[in-house]
């Protein structure tokens, strides 16, 4: 798991009782505790029950975290044990469903690896916010399905059709080199052995 230190500061302020601290956690890892009811197809009032279990429960557990780094797999863990308990008490009322069944889609993936991927979505939002306005914009028009036409972008940007694709490659470079994003790029290349992240290779 990836020791954050944003992470590490604001468990360790919201344990001294900084408010603005907690509610800086909670909007963090929020979309956490929904996407994990989304996998587990639970109905939306259902997963508001699990979140506001969830962090309920964190009120009660954050004095005693030791680890800072931690929390991100304590709230993961907490919110899939919640779902699961709300998934049975429903069974008793869907006579045709299995648990099994309602579960299926969850994902199997590990903990450390389904946060890894939370966290990376993270810093690439924090990247994009970091390049300027024009970068945003034309990222933005690049990343729709299907792209536009480079005729189209160059209209709606007013900018050269010829200059779409260096400026893209100038914007993506400023993207990968923002240190938001730096570190885990980083940290690819070295677990791949230079093969490189997702991240990178979705970037180049």
């Amino acid at each position: 798991m990836r020791d954050d230190p944003e992470v590490i500061a604001l468990v360790t302020a919201a344990r001294d009782g900084d408010a603005g601290a907690w509610n800086a956690l909670v909007e963090r890892y929020a979309p956490l505790v929904w996407s994990t009811c989304r996998a587990y197809r639970l109905e939306a009032a259902d997963a508001e029950d699990v979140g506001q279990t969830v962090w309920l429960s964190l009120i009660e557990h954050l004095p005693k975290i030791r680890t800072p780094a931690a929390l991100p797999g304590w709230i993961l863990t907490s919110t899939r044990r919640e779902a699961l308990r709300v998934l049975r008490i429903g069974q008793r009322t869907r006579p045709d469903d299995t648990l099994g069944e309602l579960t299926a889609d969850a994902d199997p993936r590990d903990v450390d690896e389904e946060l890894l991927a939370y966290e990376r979505e993270i810093a690439l939002r924090a990247a994009f916010t970091e390049l300027p306005t024009r970068c945003q914009h034309l990222l933005s028009l690049l990343m729709q399905d299907p792209p536009p036409p480079y005729s189209v972008i160059s209209s709606r940007m007013g900018m050269p059709r010829g200059s779409v694709g260096p400026i893209r490659a100038r914007c993506l470079d400023r993207l990968r080199h923002c240190p938001a994003l730096a570190a885990f790029i980083e940290e690819g290349s070295d677990s791949t052995g230079g093969g490189g992240t997702r991240e990178q290779r979705n970037l180049a």
